[in-house]
C-alpha cells in the first residue's frame, strides 16, 4: 500500500493560551488550554479528516504548531 504525507504549519497566534509544562523527569502536563484553542485544533483536524488525511502527530513550539498527516496514495 502506498501513502502520501503532508506537514502543515499553524502560527502561534492561533494558540495563544496553550501552556505545556515538562518537568526535569520528563513528565509533561497541559496546564491550561482555552476553549478557543481547543476549537481551533478540532476544526483543523476535522477539516483535514474530511479530505482523507489521518492525523499522525503534532509538535508545539513557541512559534506555532506543526501537524503531520498521512493518507493512502494512488
Amino acid at each position: 500500500m502506498k501513502y502520501e504525507y503532508e506537514i502543515t504549519k499553524h502560527p502561534a497566534q492561533a494558540f495563544k493560551s496553550v501552556v505545556y509544562f515538562c518537568s526535569e523527569s520528563g513528565n509533561c502536563d497541559l496546564e491550561e488550554i482555552g476553549g478557543d484553542e481547543i476549537k481551533k485544533l478540532t476544526d483543523i483536524l476535522n477539516e483535514r479528516g474530511v479530505r482523507g488525511w489521518k492525523f499522525i502527530q503534532a509538535v508545539f513550539s513557541k512559534d506555532g504548531v506543526l501537524i503531520f498527516w498521512q493518507r493512502k496514495g494512488e
